[in-house]
């Protein structure tokens, strides 16, 4: 007994003395160290630094310069920029020809309008159970994935003299309905609308259309209950559950009525009447010459496109909506 009593505490002295190779000197019980915790905590930072690198270099770094050239009188090729304080500002807002360019917009705004109205309608009746519903709504969303320089080249064919369009009103007696439909300076910004709210209107469909699903079909099912038509359920269930997806349709329908460019610079090149802001603020930067005027304006549409945000925010605030 004694023998083996001695055995038994010279094995446990042994097996205190060794090192304990379940938990190594220097770190925590977890089997983190103070080095790989510092550097877990560092691992976001590193994933995010070249993308943000890359949007200070690429986004906000011409941004500023653009802030700068504004107000000098540089020419885009001179070494020096002189310093003009804001006349190229003043130029902007008191020349006829910049002013012209602002009513033309109006044509887009107002089929910003359109184009959601539009798109909401057909988000709605497709929301509900219908015979070929997916192929309504590839239908309705492939001029979107059209490039834009495609669309204005086949609507420049189809709304030529003697084009498709032409050729439809004449099989079907309507000659008298004929018109230069890009260039009557009187009807050609309502085509150009037009070709727009086609290319768009499938955007905000599918952004309707995604807030419409995600409504949860129990709030339906008790509306039935209580009697609910159609449209009540859009005015009191569908509407009030996609307000901010409206609020955000709307922001990118105002900016982008403000900002077009491909389809009047492909169909007409800014003629007859239908320069847009982003074609003259080109047109003066790469053909007059003057890009701190060009970037006066391209500071003014930045201006008018946070204006419009934050006019919406504070008009149509997001609220949280309960329909239980």
């Amino acid at each position: 007994m004694t023998t083996a009593a001695s055995s038994f505490t010279g094995q446990a002295a042994a097996a205190a003395s060794e090192p304990d190779l379940a938990h190594p000197t220097g770190k925590t019980p977890g089997g983190v160290g103070r080095g790989s915790a510092r550097y877990r905590r560092l691992t976001p930072y590193l994933f995010l630094l070249i993308p943000v690198g890359l949007l200070l270099l690429l986004t906000y770094t011409p941004v500023v310069n653009m802030f700068w050239y504004s107000v000098t009188d540089w020419d885009g090729l001179d070494k020096t920029k002189n310093f003009i304080g804001a006349e190229n500002y003043v130029e902007v807002f008191t020349d006829p020809e910049n002013l012209r360019v602002f009513y033309v917009s109006l044509f887009y705004v107002v089929g910003s309008f359109v184009q959601m109205a539009l798109a909401l309608y057909f988000a709605t009746i497709l929301s509900a159970k219908i015979r070929f519903k997916n192929m309504w709504k590839g239908i309705l969303f492939f001029p979107y994935l059209i490039n834009g320089v495609a669309i204005g080249l086949i609507f420049l064919n189809f709304l030529k003299p003697g084009g498709g369009l032409d050729t439809v009103l004449m099989n079907t007696g309507l000659e008298s309905l004929i018109h230069q439909w890009t260039g009557d300076p009187d009807i050609a910004n309502y085509s150009l609308a037009a070709v727009s709210v086609w290319r768009y209107t499938g955007l905000t469909f599918v952004m309707f259309l995604g807030a419409i699903q995600s409504i949860n079909s129990e709030i339906y099912e008790a509306a039935a209950l209580d009697g609910a038509n159609r449209w009540d359920e859009f005015w009191h269930i569908i509407l009030p559950s996609i307000r901010p997806i409206v609020g955000l349709a709307f922001i990118l329908g105002i900016s982008g009525s403000l900002s077009v460019f491909e389809i009047p610079f492909v169909m007409t090149n800014g003629a007859n009447g239908t320069e847009t802001f982003v074609i003259r603020t080109v047109w003066m930067a790469f053909e007059r010459n003057m890009v701190g005027l060009a970037s006066a304006m391209a500071v003014v549409l930045l201006i008018f496109v946070l204006l419009v945000t934050w006019l919406q925010r504070r008009l149509v605030p997001e609220e949280e909506v309960d329909l239980t």
